[in-house]
């Protein structure tokens, strides 16, 4: 079955191991934002938006600053022990959200947790194909791993609305971060495959800015990682709409409650998993371009009538934006890892994770602009506003169209 085809990539044993201990730290975070959100309102009330949203500002803020250097360290050092350390970091950085009395201290913890991810993503990212060398298998062990980030995004704040009726707001935290730890004792018995050789670190550590660069022109210069970079600023758009004003609509125009809202999400989620999982052999047979071009139109295609539908068809319609984000999503990260060397992986893992979380902090602003502030039909603006990107991307960009990008950087 092609939908479980992903699931080959675990008969490699090293591959299972990092994956496992992903699993249980992808479901702490899934817990951590959860907590947050229930901390804030018992803190500030009604307020408690305001907070989350300063919050999620400052988490974008940590990656786009964070990652390029990130991905430069994870070419230079052992990965096996960034992966460890970050996840230790975390463990006693998130225990800490359990003692907070200010909302300030949670904005000082939310913004080191997510320093200390922006520096673990790229490590985790460049392990994958380090770990599964055969490109059929990591391309799998890729979908595999983002569409479990999927599901947990979905299955995380039930599990987690479960632990605080059981053990309170605060205490969830504590075990969010017993799920760090445990993520990280399986990541020590992980043998010494995720260093380095060092007659392949090319970085000089003298010449940071240098390493940061390298990171970065590969994501401009290369055709078809720039071509599906920029198809990420029109998903960007897409997904704001639908995470900054699907609610607005869901409880305001179509006058429904929090538990319709958390299907129209769950629904959102669940299309990106099935087709996460799906791409894990679908990467195989179709150009990993086709593949992000069209998850970028159907992305935008979906939201279109969303300001008109009711709640059983706009079910289906985010089923179909989610789908197709896992489309944009998935081939970024295969085709880093089919063109890049290993050694300079996590450079380039670093730069894309700060390049498509600065189109988020561009979007995320635009989408609040557009739901509040001029009060127009937001979701087909937004998707309106995405199709005129995927055309100038097509126009300007098209690994078929334009090599002049690639040479100016040459020159």
């Amino acid at each position: 079955m092609k939908l479980l085809a992903s699931f080959k990539s675990l008969k490699n044993p090293l591959f299972r191991r990092l994956y496992v201990a992903e699993l249980v730290s992808l479901l702490g975070d899934a817990i951590t934002w959860v907590g947050i959100a229930l901390l804030a309102f018992q803190m500030v009330g009604d307020r408690s938006a305001v907070v989350l949203s300063i919050a999620l500002t400052l988490r974008v803020a940590a990656f786009v600053v964070c990652s390029s250097y990130a991905g430069v360290l994870a070419d230079q050092l052992d990965r096996k022990k960034i992966l460890i350390i970050t996840h230790l970091l975390r463990m006693v950085t998130i225990g800490l959200l359990a003692f907070v009395q200010t909302v300030y201290q949670i904005y000082l913890i939310v913004l080191v947790v997510n320093i200390f991810r922006s520096f673990f993503v790229p490590a985790l990212k460049a392990s994958i194909p380090q770990l599964v060398p055969e490109q059929e298998m990591y391309r799998k062990a890729i979908s595999l791993y983002s569409g479990t980030y999927q599901v947990l995004g979905v299955l995380g704040p039930a599990v987690a609305g479960a632990l605080a009726g059981w053990f309170g707001a605060r205490s969830i935290f504590l075990v969010d971060a017993t799920t760090f730890f445990v993520g990280a004792g399986i990541l020590f018995t992980l043998p010494k495959a995720l260093s380095v050789d060092v007659k392949d670190k090319e970085s000089e550590k003298g010449k940071t800015w240098s390493n940061i660069k390298q990171g970065t022109i590969p994501l401009f210069k290369n055709k078809q990682l720039r071509f599906v970079l920029f198809l990420q600023l029109a998903a960007a758009v897409v997904g704001a709409q639908i995470l900054v004003n699907t609610v607005g609509y869901v409880k305001g125009a179509l006058a429904l409650g929090n538990t319709e809202y958390g299907w129209i999400m769950s629904a959102f989620g669940l299309g990106a998993a099935v087709a996460a999982f799906l791409l894990g052999s679908l990467q195989d047979r179709y150009k990993l371009t086709h593949l992000a071009l069209f998850g970028a139109l159907l992305m935008s295609l979906s939201i279109l009538p969303g300001n008109v539908l009711p709640l059983s068809f706009l079910m289906v319609f985010w089923v179909g934006a989610g789908f197709a984000q896992s489309f944009v999503n998935v081939p970024m990260q295969t085709l880093i890892a089919d063109t890049i060397p290993k050694n300079r992986q996590g450079r380039v893992y670093g730069a894309h994770f700060a390049w498509s979380h600065f189109w988020w902090a561009l979007a995320y602003p635009l989408a609040g602009l557009m739901g509040e502030g001029l009060q127009i039909p937001f979701f087909f603006w937004g998707g309106i506003i995405s199709l005129v990107l995927i055309l100038l991307c097509w126009t300007i960009f098209s690994p078929k169209r334009s090599q002049t990008i690639g040479q100016a950087i040459d020159s």
